[in-house]
């Protein structure tokens, strides 16, 4: 990593289940000889190729191909309706590997960053613990409080100690959504002080079955949805958002990700690989197009 530090770092830190007991597991990947990084964002796609998830997988290989990108992140919820019953699960093969099969994708996945911080959102949220139709087994694990309390020490300690250029947070529920589930509550409250203290650049999610792009009206964060990688939830969008919501796309669709030392660029595309919406970012700039 030292040949690009001055330049532009990536670290990918893991803050789920292990956060509860230990320090975030750190994963490094290179960026290319120039110090620059790309990669794809897709969120909510696991069901069997169906949804449009096929032609989504199509249109990302090509951008990976174009933007000859180093790796994918995906912002969860990779397989419907139930996740995976184990290793051999035919379930993997049908909606994972059998899907993305361009040659640009065959990269490494990071699922839930340069840095890049993946925060496990799920324990947040107070229906996942409450709603009584669901049994929740949390044996082996501390309390619901103690959890919570280890993923955010952790990863304000992450943050904190990080010198990278750009920090991107990314979790599967939404901060800021104007999408059908909407903002989290929990998050605002818990999470996001700890990112505006820490100078976080963007949050990225899945979870709303859209893309969209909010921005903070108190800091930098720009809060961006990438969860349209198959079935998307069409004619909702939270329109109480006024002037922050910079885009919203209730169909299917992807992110890309473009940093060097001093800009990001990122770029929303449909199902057809149609450029929708634009972001460029600098660090002593802004704006969004």
């Amino acid at each position: 990593m030292a040949c690009f530090s001055d330049y532009l770092r990536l670290v990918v830190l893991v803050c789920m289940l292990v956060c509860s007991f230990a320090h975030l597991q750190r994963f490094e990947h290179p960026a290319k000889a120039d110090g620059t990084l790309s990669f794809l964002v897709v969120g909510d796609w696991g069901r069997n190729g169906s949804f449009n998830q096929s032609q989504v997988a199509l249109q990302m290989g090509r951008i990976g191909e174009k933007l000859d990108i180093d790796l994918v992140v995906s912002t969860g919820d990779n397989f419907y309706d139930n996740g995976l019953k184990g290793i051999n699960d035919p379930t993997f093969e049908m909606s994972f590997t059998k899907v993305y099969t361009a040659k640009s994708l065959q990269k490494q996945w990071y699922s839930e960053i340069a840095e890049l911080f993946f925060v496990d959102t799920t324990p947040f949220v107070d229906k996942y613990t409450t709603d009584k139709d669901h049994t929740y087994n949390w044996q082996g694990l501390p309390s619901r409080k103690t959890y919570i309390n280890n993923i955010l020490k952790d990863m304000d300690l992450a943050l904190r100690e990080s010198s990278a250029k750009w920090k991107i947070v990314i979790g599967h529920h939404a901060i800021r959504s104007a999408g059908y589930h909407g903002d989290t509550p929990e998050l605002i409250h818990h999470l996001l002080p700890i990112l505006k203290a820490n100078n976080v650049d963007l949050y990225m999610n899945g979870h709303d079955h859209c893309l969209g792009h909010v921005t903070s009206q108190d800091s930098p964060i720009q809060f961006l949805t990438s969860g349209a990688g198959s079935k998307a939830w069409r004619g909702y969008v939270n329109s109480n958002y006024g002037n922050a919501l910079k885009f919203f796309h209730d169909g299917q669709g992807f992110v890309s990700v473009e940093l060097s030392q001093t800009n990001a660029r990122i770029v929303f595309y449909d199902v057809f690989g149609e450029v929708l919406h634009k972001l460029s970012l600098s660090k002593e700039l802004h704006s969004a197009m």
